[in-house]
């Protein structure tokens, strides 16, 4: 078995990771062990190394995030880490009402 490390861009939540890891673990043949911001590292068997190896990179690119074979890469210095991502960018565009169910009594 190889292990490869992935880099993956377009991560930024804990929705994010988790929707790398559900497309990753549909692949034949590959053993998820790590997945965070960033990264993933997979386990290979050893039979069909190559082709394992597109079809890991191709199922994050259908979850919508780009990857390759390398080492995770830092983050550019362009990039807003507390922009969230595409799948939590609606939510994050709606405002939270800033409410209290407390009601304020006058002291006697």
């Amino acid at each position: 078995m190889e292990t490869v490390k992935l880099a993956i861009s377009g991560m930024t939540c804990g929705h994010c990771v988790s929707s790398v890891r559900q497309a990753l673990e549909t692949v034949p043949g590959l053993q998820v062990e790590n997945v965070r911001i960033g990264a993933a590292t997979v386990r290979l068997d050893g039979t069909t190394e190559s082709a394992t190896t597109e079809a890991a990179l191709a199922a994050v690119q259908g979850a919508g995030y780009e990857a390759s074979v390398d080492a995770p890469r830092a983050a550019d210095a362009s990039e807003d880490a507390t922009a969230g991502c595409a799948c939590c960018a609606p939510r994050a565009e709606v405002p939270t009402p800033l409410t209290s169910t407390r009601t304020a009594t006058p002291s006697a």
